[in-house]
């Protein structure tokens, strides 16, 4: 029998000075430490934040779905 489950979805920013993949990995990562049961990540938009016309930092908001258990 297939096991029935339900997934939430919550929107993240993550921010780095270096990368959009680092700021993917520290949304993610800090997510981790409060979710259980990550499933996928989906990126919804990424940007750059300027000053002195230089790029400050990376930002990605993404979609993060986890497991949805019941109480």
């Amino acid at each position: 029998m297939t096991e029935e489950n339900v997934y939430k979805y919550i929107e993240l920013t993550g921010v780095s000075s270096q990368s959009w993949e680092k700021a993917m990995h520290n949304a993610i990562e800090q997510a981790a430490k409060n979710l259980r049961d990550l499933r996928v990540a989906e990126v919804i938009q990424q940007d750059v934040r300027i000053e002195g016309n230089k790029i400050v930092d990376y930002r990605v908001r993404l979609k993060l779905s986890f497991k949805y258990e019941k109480e």
